[in-house]
């Protein structure tokens, strides 16, 4: 099992350091496969804190995105916390096929949806029901990045600022499902330890991954990483 979640931690930090995203989304998928999926988040808990901070902590656009990007933060924390009590990650079957299923659609997201713009008369709604979305699917699967990432990528910003307003929603969603599991009593001193020790996996797959991003297409990296994530969450709902 240690290997499993070295190798896991060390393989999400490589796809974060190479396309800035995907950490807790592989962590999840994979980690989905040998334990629950409460399991799998308590473990995601501090690497995926860290490294978010990490990658908001440059850009030079934090303020300028929080006041654009408020109104969908906050409704990510409400709709986990709302998630938490109405849902939470169950120990069943259930659990695994849902997080096979947000694997799925997510991979698919990102396979075939086209590139669009929206207008500012949308963000005003779009954006607090996406966070609403995000928090629900957050606090059932572990998983945080439907609707949230299609949703910033079609703001028209620019790379720095993407990456940065990346970093800063999934910063509130770890937030979020670890305020979320404490209070269900499924984030403890013995969970905290164990997410300690994933994160140095983590942080040296993150490191390998910006040296691999200047020697390999980010697109083509992307494309794989989206079909690896399509099978297998198509494998979790199917098996789950």
């Amino acid at each position: 099992m240690t290997v499993l979640v070295v190798g896991t931690f060390l393989l999400a930090g490589t796809v974060k350091g190479v396309i800035g995203l995907g950490l807790p989304t592989v962590a999840m998928g994979l980690l989905g496969l040998a334990m629950l999926p409460a399991q799998a988040a308590a473990l995601l808990i501090v690497p995926s804190m860290v490294t978010n901070l990490w990658q908001l902590a440059f850009g030079g656009h934090l303020n300028d995105l929080l006041k654009r990007l408020w109104p969908m933060l906050l409704l990510i924390f409400l709709g986990t916390g709302l998630g938490t009590l109405w849902l939470g990650m169950d120990g069943g079957h259930g659990a695994v096929r849902a997080l096979g299923g947000a694997l799925l659609v997510y991979a698919l997201s990102g396979l075939f949806l086209p590139t669009f713009k929206l207008k500012p008369a949308t963000e005003r709604w779009l954006g607090p029901l996406c966070g609403l979305i995000t928090g629900v699917i957050t606090s059932a699967t572990g998983v945080f990045v439907i609707p949230a990432v299609p949703y910033v990528q079609a703001l028209g910003l620019n790379r720095d600022q993407l990456v940065q307003a990346l970093g800063l929603s999934f910063t509130v969603s770890t937030l979020a499902l670890a305020a979320g599991m404490a209070w269900r009593g499924t984030l403890g001193g013995g969970e905290i330890n164990a997410s300690l020790l994933a994160l140095l996996p983590a942080l040296l797959g993150m490191w390998l991954g910006q040296l691999l991003r200047q020697r390999i297409s980010a697109g083509l990296f992307k494309r794989v990483f989206f079909v690896g994530m399509a099978l297998l969450g198509g494998h979790l709902l199917i098996g789950g």
